[in-house]
Protein backbone atom coordinates (compact mmCIF):
# COMPACT_ATOMS: atom_id res chain seq x y z
CA UNK A 1 0.00 0.00 0.00
CA UNK A 2 1.20 3.87 -0.98
CA UNK A 3 0.05 6.64 0.01
CA UNK A 4 0.32 8.52 -3.21
CA UNK A 5 -0.89 12.30 -3.17
CA UNK A 6 -2.07 14.51 -0.32
CA UNK A 7 -3.98 17.55 -0.94
CA UNK A 8 -5.03 19.91 1.18
CA UNK A 9 -7.26 22.96 0.88
CA UNK A 10 -8.49 26.07 3.40
CA UNK A 11 -12.44 26.17 3.58
CA UNK A 12 -14.20 29.02 5.04
CA UNK A 13 -16.98 28.32 7.80
CA UNK A 14 -20.43 29.90 6.91
CA UNK A 15 -22.06 32.11 8.95
CA UNK A 16 -21.65 35.41 11.57
CA UNK A 17 -21.25 34.15 14.71
CA UNK A 18 -18.79 35.39 17.78
CA UNK A 19 -17.92 34.74 21.28
CA UNK A 20 -16.59 36.51 24.36
CA UNK A 21 -13.19 36.99 22.15
CA UNK A 22 -13.65 35.41 18.49
CA UNK A 23 -15.80 36.61 15.34
CA UNK A 24 -15.52 33.42 13.31
CA UNK A 25 -16.78 35.04 10.61
CA UNK A 26 -13.32 34.73 8.65
CA UNK A 27 -12.15 31.61 9.68
CA UNK A 28 -11.35 28.81 7.96
CA UNK A 29 -10.00 25.17 8.28
CA UNK A 30 -7.99 22.85 6.63
CA UNK A 31 -9.23 19.32 4.89
CA UNK A 32 -6.68 17.20 3.82
CA UNK A 33 -7.14 14.26 1.73
CA UNK A 34 -4.73 10.73 1.70
CA UNK A 35 -4.93 9.37 -1.22
CA UNK A 36 -3.62 5.42 -1.59
CA UNK A 37 -2.99 3.19 -4.44
CA UNK A 38 -5.97 1.02 -3.66
CA UNK A 39 -8.49 1.36 -6.24
CA UNK A 40 -12.33 0.99 -5.51
CA UNK A 41 -15.03 1.36 -7.61
CA UNK A 42 -12.82 2.75 -10.50
CA UNK A 43 -10.98 5.46 -8.18
CA UNK A 44 -8.46 5.46 -5.39
CA UNK A 45 -9.45 5.55 -1.57
CA UNK A 46 -9.10 8.36 0.00
CA UNK A 47 -8.83 9.52 3.83
CA UNK A 48 -10.65 12.71 4.51
CA UNK A 49 -10.04 15.02 7.69
CA UNK A 50 -10.16 18.09 8.65
CA UNK A 51 -8.55 20.30 11.71
CA UNK A 52 -11.53 20.55 14.28
CA UNK A 53 -13.44 24.07 14.26
CA UNK A 54 -12.47 26.96 15.96
CA UNK A 55 -8.93 27.79 14.33
CA UNK A 56 -7.61 28.82 11.07
CA UNK A 57 -6.45 26.70 8.28
CA UNK A 58 -2.95 25.57 8.17
CA UNK A 59 -2.63 25.09 4.80
CA UNK A 60 1.45 26.86 4.94
CA UNK A 61 2.60 24.19 7.49
CA UNK A 62 0.91 21.50 5.72
CA UNK A 63 2.02 22.34 2.05
CA UNK A 64 5.79 23.74 2.88
CA UNK A 65 6.76 21.36 5.89
CA UNK A 66 4.32 18.13 6.52
CA UNK A 67 2.99 16.97 3.21
CA UNK A 68 7.07 16.90 1.64
CA UNK A 69 7.87 15.24 4.33
CA UNK A 70 5.32 12.55 4.25
CA UNK A 71 5.75 12.17 0.10
CA UNK A 72 9.10 11.79 0.50
CA UNK A 73 9.80 9.36 3.03
CA UNK A 74 10.36 5.25 2.08
CA UNK A 75 6.53 4.41 1.59
CA UNK A 76 7.27 1.02 3.60
CA UNK A 77 8.39 3.43 6.56
CA UNK A 78 4.67 4.51 7.13
CA UNK A 79 3.14 1.26 7.09
CA UNK A 80 2.42 -1.44 9.85
CA UNK A 81 3.19 -4.53 10.76
CA UNK A 82 -0.10 -5.63 8.80
CA UNK A 83 1.19 -3.66 5.66
CA UNK A 84 -1.43 -0.73 6.38
CA UNK A 85 -0.94 3.05 6.68
CA UNK A 86 0.08 3.19 10.38
CA UNK A 87 -1.19 7.11 11.51
CA UNK A 88 1.51 6.79 14.26
CA UNK A 89 4.24 6.61 11.83
CA UNK A 90 2.87 9.23 9.17
CA UNK A 91 2.55 11.55 12.18
CA UNK A 92 6.06 10.88 13.25
CA UNK A 93 7.13 11.68 9.55
CA UNK A 94 5.68 14.93 9.60
CA UNK A 95 6.85 16.28 12.61
CA UNK A 96 10.44 15.56 11.23
CA UNK A 97 13.18 18.36 12.46
CA UNK A 98 10.11 20.31 14.50
CA UNK A 99 11.23 21.18 17.61
CA UNK A 100 9.20 20.10 20.87
CA UNK A 101 7.59 22.65 22.73
CA UNK A 102 5.15 25.30 21.04
CA UNK A 103 1.85 23.22 20.51
CA UNK A 104 0.14 25.84 18.41
CA UNK A 105 -0.87 25.88 14.82
CA UNK A 106 1.19 22.70 13.93
CA UNK A 107 -0.39 20.77 16.30
CA UNK A 108 -4.33 21.01 14.17
CA UNK A 109 -2.21 20.72 10.92
CA UNK A 110 -0.76 17.97 11.73
CA UNK A 111 -4.14 16.24 13.41
CA UNK A 112 -5.88 16.74 10.13
CA UNK A 113 -2.73 14.46 8.31
CA UNK A 114 -3.22 11.96 10.76
CA UNK A 115 -6.92 11.86 11.26
CA UNK A 116 -7.41 11.58 7.08
CA UNK A 117 -4.97 8.30 8.04
CA UNK A 118 -7.45 6.64 10.68
CA UNK A 119 -10.64 7.72 8.26
CA UNK A 120 -8.13 5.77 5.09
CA UNK A 121 -7.62 2.84 6.90
CA UNK A 122 -11.25 2.15 8.14
CA UNK A 123 -12.37 2.90 4.23
CA UNK A 124 -10.14 0.20 3.45
CA UNK A 125 -11.77 -2.11 6.01
CA UNK A 126 -15.22 -1.13 4.83
CA UNK A 127 -15.99 -0.47 7.99
CA UNK A 128 -16.74 3.13 10.40
CA UNK A 129 -14.14 4.57 11.89
CA UNK A 130 -15.13 3.81 15.21
CA UNK A 131 -15.12 0.36 14.99
CA UNK A 132 -11.37 0.59 13.18
CA UNK A 133 -10.08 2.94 15.88
CA UNK A 134 -11.90 0.63 18.84
CA UNK A 135 -10.12 -2.40 17.55
CA UNK A 136 -6.67 -0.51 17.09
CA UNK A 137 -7.13 -0.02 20.89
CA UNK A 138 -8.40 -3.29 22.35
CA UNK A 139 -11.52 -1.93 23.15
CA UNK A 140 -13.51 -4.40 21.60
CA UNK A 141 -10.97 -6.60 22.92
CA UNK A 142 -11.13 -6.45 26.33
CA UNK A 143 -14.83 -7.41 26.65
CA UNK A 144 -15.97 -3.64 26.76
CA UNK A 145 -17.92 -3.82 23.69
CA UNK A 146 -18.84 -0.38 21.99
CA UNK A 147 -21.80 1.66 22.84
CA UNK A 148 -22.59 3.51 20.14
CA UNK A 149 -25.19 5.89 21.27
CA UNK A 150 -23.71 8.39 23.09
CA UNK A 151 -24.46 11.23 25.29
CA UNK A 152 -24.56 14.97 23.18
CA UNK A 153 -25.43 18.47 23.95
CA UNK A 154 -26.30 21.60 21.40
CA UNK A 155 -23.59 24.33 21.42
CA UNK A 156 -24.98 27.28 20.82
CA UNK A 157 -25.83 30.50 21.96
CA UNK A 158 -23.47 33.15 20.48
CA UNK A 159 -23.66 36.74 20.01
CA UNK A 160 -25.18 37.92 16.69
CA UNK A 161 -23.63 41.87 15.33
CA UNK A 162 -26.61 44.43 15.66
CA UNK A 163 -28.50 42.22 18.44
CA UNK A 164 -29.06 44.75 21.27
CA UNK A 165 -29.74 42.71 24.36
CA UNK A 166 -33.75 42.79 23.73
CA UNK A 167 -33.24 40.85 19.95
CA UNK A 168 -30.25 38.40 21.42
CA UNK A 169 -32.70 36.99 24.55
CA UNK A 170 -35.18 36.87 22.24
CA UNK A 171 -32.96 35.04 19.25
CA UNK A 172 -31.45 33.13 21.96
CA UNK A 173 -34.98 31.83 23.06
CA UNK A 174 -35.68 30.80 19.81
CA UNK A 175 -32.63 29.19 19.12
CA UNK A 176 -32.56 26.96 21.96
CA UNK A 177 -36.65 25.93 21.74
CA UNK A 178 -35.12 24.84 18.22
CA UNK A 179 -32.33 22.19 19.72
CA UNK A 180 -34.78 20.87 22.47
CA UNK A 181 -37.58 20.30 19.22
CA UNK A 182 -34.81 18.57 17.68
CA UNK A 183 -34.36 15.97 20.49
CA UNK A 184 -31.44 17.39 22.80
CA UNK A 185 -31.79 17.60 26.25
CA UNK A 186 -28.63 19.60 27.05
CA UNK A 187 -27.21 23.00 25.65
CA UNK A 188 -24.48 25.30 26.07
CA UNK A 189 -24.28 29.00 25.49
CA UNK A 190 -21.70 31.39 25.85
CA UNK A 191 -21.37 34.39 28.00
CA UNK A 192 -18.51 36.76 28.78
CA UNK A 193 -19.50 38.66 25.33
CA UNK A 194 -21.91 41.29 27.47
CA UNK A 195 -22.36 42.60 30.98
CA UNK A 196 -23.10 40.58 33.44
CA UNK A 197 -26.16 41.45 33.91
CA UNK A 198 -27.25 40.75 29.93
CA UNK A 199 -25.23 37.64 30.19
CA UNK A 200 -26.82 36.34 33.67
CA UNK A 201 -30.49 37.48 32.00
CA UNK A 202 -29.66 35.31 28.92
CA UNK A 203 -28.96 32.36 31.03
CA UNK A 204 -31.84 32.89 33.10
CA UNK A 205 -33.91 32.75 30.00
CA UNK A 206 -32.38 29.66 28.35
CA UNK A 207 -32.73 27.69 31.61
CA UNK A 208 -36.59 28.96 31.65
CA UNK A 209 -36.60 27.47 28.06
CA UNK A 210 -34.86 23.91 29.13
CA UNK A 211 -36.27 23.63 33.06
CA UNK A 212 -32.84 23.25 34.68
CA UNK A 213 -29.82 24.72 35.38
CA UNK A 214 -28.17 21.01 35.38
CA UNK A 215 -29.27 20.83 31.59
CA UNK A 216 -27.24 24.17 30.80
CA UNK A 217 -23.67 24.66 30.47
CA UNK A 218 -21.61 28.17 29.81
CA UNK A 219 -18.40 29.09 27.76
CA UNK A 220 -16.64 31.93 28.71
CA UNK A 221 -13.66 30.95 26.27
CA UNK A 222 -10.79 32.22 28.22
CA UNK A 223 -12.27 35.79 28.29
CA UNK A 224 -11.57 36.60 32.46
CA UNK A 225 -8.75 37.16 34.65
CA UNK A 226 -9.25 36.25 37.83
CA UNK A 227 -10.93 38.74 39.53
CA UNK A 228 -13.64 38.21 37.22
CA UNK A 229 -13.57 34.47 36.68
CA UNK A 230 -14.13 34.44 40.39
CA UNK A 231 -16.55 36.74 40.43
CA UNK A 232 -18.49 35.43 37.76
CA UNK A 233 -17.72 31.84 39.65
CA UNK A 234 -19.59 33.04 42.78
CA UNK A 235 -22.41 34.83 40.48
CA UNK A 236 -23.33 31.58 38.42
CA UNK A 237 -23.08 28.89 41.35
CA UNK A 238 -26.84 29.25 42.16
CA UNK A 239 -28.06 28.17 39.22
CA UNK A 240 -26.46 24.61 39.55
CA UNK A 241 -25.62 24.50 35.90
CA UNK A 242 -23.88 21.46 34.32
CA UNK A 243 -20.26 23.56 33.98
CA UNK A 244 -18.30 26.30 34.10
CA UNK A 245 -16.27 26.13 30.93
CA UNK A 246 -13.07 28.13 30.52
CA UNK A 247 -12.94 30.73 33.12
CA UNK A 248 -9.77 32.01 32.10
CA UNK A 249 -6.48 31.85 29.73
CA UNK A 250 -6.39 28.03 28.98
CA UNK A 251 -2.71 27.93 29.97
CA UNK A 252 -3.39 29.82 33.28
CA UNK A 253 -3.62 26.84 35.84
CA UNK A 254 -3.34 28.32 38.83
CA UNK A 255 -6.46 30.44 37.75
CA UNK A 256 -8.19 27.36 37.21
CA UNK A 257 -7.23 26.27 40.03
CA UNK A 258 -8.39 29.33 42.14
CA UNK A 259 -11.70 29.34 40.32
CA UNK A 260 -12.86 25.56 41.48
CA UNK A 261 -11.55 26.21 44.65
CA UNK A 262 -14.39 28.96 44.85
CA UNK A 263 -16.49 26.88 42.80
CA UNK A 264 -18.70 23.96 44.11
CA UNK A 265 -19.79 23.08 40.46
CA UNK A 266 -18.03 21.19 37.11
CA UNK A 267 -15.52 23.31 35.28
CA UNK A 268 -14.53 22.57 31.70
CA UNK A 269 -11.33 23.21 29.97
CA UNK A 270 -8.71 21.57 27.92
CA UNK A 271 -9.54 22.79 24.08
CA UNK A 272 -7.10 25.17 24.16
CA UNK A 273 -4.69 22.25 24.99
CA UNK A 274 -2.70 20.28 22.02
CA UNK A 275 -0.56 17.99 23.74
CA UNK A 276 0.05 15.58 26.24
CA UNK A 277 2.45 17.96 28.17
CA UNK A 278 -0.70 20.65 28.36
CA UNK A 279 -2.91 17.54 29.72
CA UNK A 280 -0.29 16.85 32.19
CA UNK A 281 0.22 20.15 33.51
CA UNK A 282 -3.49 20.68 33.90
CA UNK A 283 -3.67 17.44 36.00
CA UNK A 284 -0.80 18.29 38.16
CA UNK A 285 -1.31 22.11 38.47
CA UNK A 286 -5.39 22.98 37.25
CA UNK A 287 -6.92 21.81 40.56
CA UNK A 288 -9.32 19.49 38.57
CA UNK A 289 -11.20 17.51 40.64
CA UNK A 290 -12.19 13.83 39.48
CA UNK A 291 -15.81 12.79 39.06
CA UNK A 292 -15.99 16.35 39.15
CA UNK A 293 -14.64 19.06 36.23
CA UNK A 294 -14.41 18.33 32.47
CA UNK A 295 -11.97 17.15 30.23
CA UNK A 296 -12.02 19.11 26.61
CA UNK A 297 -9.33 18.49 24.74
CA UNK A 298 -9.95 17.71 20.86
CA UNK A 299 -7.98 15.33 18.78
CA UNK A 300 -8.22 17.78 15.80
CA UNK A 301 -6.25 20.16 17.41
CA UNK A 302 -3.39 18.13 19.04
CA UNK A 303 -1.64 15.98 16.46
CA UNK A 304 -4.67 13.78 15.71
CA UNK A 305 -6.06 10.33 17.41
CA UNK A 306 -2.18 9.45 18.55
CA UNK A 307 -1.76 11.68 20.91
CA UNK A 308 -5.30 12.33 21.86
CA UNK A 309 -5.38 8.67 23.25
CA UNK A 310 -1.94 9.30 25.30
CA UNK A 311 -4.01 12.71 26.98
CA UNK A 312 -6.63 9.82 27.76
CA UNK A 313 -4.07 7.31 29.45
CA UNK A 314 -2.35 10.87 31.40
CA UNK A 315 -6.25 11.59 32.78
CA UNK A 316 -6.50 8.30 34.14
CA UNK A 317 -2.98 7.92 35.46
CA UNK A 318 -4.10 10.94 38.02
CA UNK A 319 -7.26 9.16 39.01
CA UNK A 320 -9.66 10.67 36.15
CA UNK A 321 -12.36 8.83 34.54
CA UNK A 322 -12.44 9.33 31.03
CA UNK A 323 -16.06 9.22 30.98
CA UNK A 324 -15.24 12.98 32.23
CA UNK A 325 -13.71 13.43 28.55
CA UNK A 326 -15.74 15.37 26.60
CA UNK A 327 -14.01 16.80 23.40
CA UNK A 328 -14.49 20.08 22.02
CA UNK A 329 -15.76 20.46 18.43
CA UNK A 330 -19.07 19.44 17.34
CA UNK A 331 -18.69 17.13 14.03
CA UNK A 332 -18.49 13.47 13.34
CA UNK A 333 -14.51 13.16 13.53
CA UNK A 334 -15.08 13.47 17.24
CA UNK A 335 -18.39 11.30 17.55
CA UNK A 336 -16.34 8.27 15.99
CA UNK A 337 -13.79 8.99 18.65
CA UNK A 338 -15.81 9.26 21.50
CA UNK A 339 -17.84 6.48 20.88
CA UNK A 340 -14.62 4.51 19.93
CA UNK A 341 -13.20 5.34 23.61
CA UNK A 342 -15.81 5.40 25.61
CA UNK A 343 -15.71 8.64 26.38
CA UNK A 344 -18.03 10.78 28.42
CA UNK A 345 -19.81 12.24 25.26
CA UNK A 346 -20.06 14.59 22.17
CA UNK A 347 -20.63 18.79 21.77
CA UNK A 348 -23.13 18.85 18.81
CA UNK A 349 -23.07 22.46 16.46
CA UNK A 350 -26.50 22.17 14.76
CA UNK A 351 -26.74 25.37 13.52
CA UNK A 352 -23.11 26.18 13.06
CA UNK A 353 -19.94 25.88 11.57
CA UNK A 354 -21.57 24.87 8.47
CA UNK A 355 -19.81 22.87 6.55
CA UNK A 356 -18.18 21.18 9.59
CA UNK A 357 -20.49 21.39 12.19
CA UNK A 358 -23.06 18.96 13.18
CA UNK A 359 -23.33 15.80 12.28
CA UNK A 360 -24.31 13.46 9.10
CA UNK A 361 -29.13 13.28 8.21
CA UNK A 362 -28.12 9.32 9.31
CA UNK A 363 -26.84 10.01 12.67
CA UNK A 364 -30.06 9.21 14.90
CA UNK A 365 -30.32 11.59 17.89
CA UNK A 366 -33.14 10.14 20.57
CA UNK A 367 -33.16 11.20 24.23
CA UNK A 368 -29.77 13.00 24.16
CA UNK A 369 -27.89 10.60 22.51
CA UNK A 370 -26.62 10.58 19.03
CA UNK A 371 -25.18 7.54 16.98
CA UNK A 372 -22.90 7.82 13.97
CA UNK A 373 -23.84 5.19 10.71
CA UNK A 374 -22.15 2.81 9.23
CA UNK A 375 -21.18 4.48 7.01
CA UNK A 376 -17.17 3.64 5.86
CA UNK A 377 -14.70 6.25 7.66
CA UNK A 378 -15.56 9.16 9.60
CA UNK A 379 -18.93 9.62 6.92
CA UNK A 380 -17.73 12.70 6.23
CA UNK A 381 -19.52 12.10 2.64
CA UNK A 382 -22.53 11.33 4.07
CA UNK A 383 -23.07 15.26 5.23
CA UNK A 384 -24.35 17.16 2.13
CA UNK A 385 -22.64 20.62 2.77
CA UNK A 386 -19.49 18.84 3.04
CA UNK A 387 -19.61 16.06 0.94
CA UNK A 388 -19.89 19.03 -2.13
CA UNK A 389 -16.42 20.36 -0.39
CA UNK A 390 -14.62 17.37 -0.25
CA UNK A 391 -15.57 16.63 -4.52
CA UNK A 392 -13.93 19.81 -5.07
CA UNK A 393 -11.19 18.60 -3.31
CA UNK A 394 -10.31 15.27 -4.92
CA UNK A 395 -12.81 15.11 -7.80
Amino acid sequence: MRITQIIETPVRLRGEVANALVDFSRHTVSLVAVVSDQIRDGKPVTGIAFNSIGRFAQSGILADRMIPRVLRANPESLLDDAGWIDPARVLRCALTDEKPGGHGDRAGAAAALELACWDLNAKLADEPAYRTIAEYFGRELDGDPVNTAVPVYAAGGYYYPGDDAGAGVDRLRSEIRGYLDMGYDAVKMKIGGASMSEDLARIEAVIDIVGSGARVAVDANGRFDQAAAIAWAQALRPYGLRWYEEPGDPLDFALNAEVIAAYDGAVATGENLFSVRDATNLVRYGGMRPGVDIFQMDAGLSYGLTEYVQMIEVLEAGGFDRRFAFPHGGHLINLHIVVALGLGGCESYPGVFAPFGGYAPGCVLAEGTIAPTDAPGFGLECKPDLAAVIAELVG
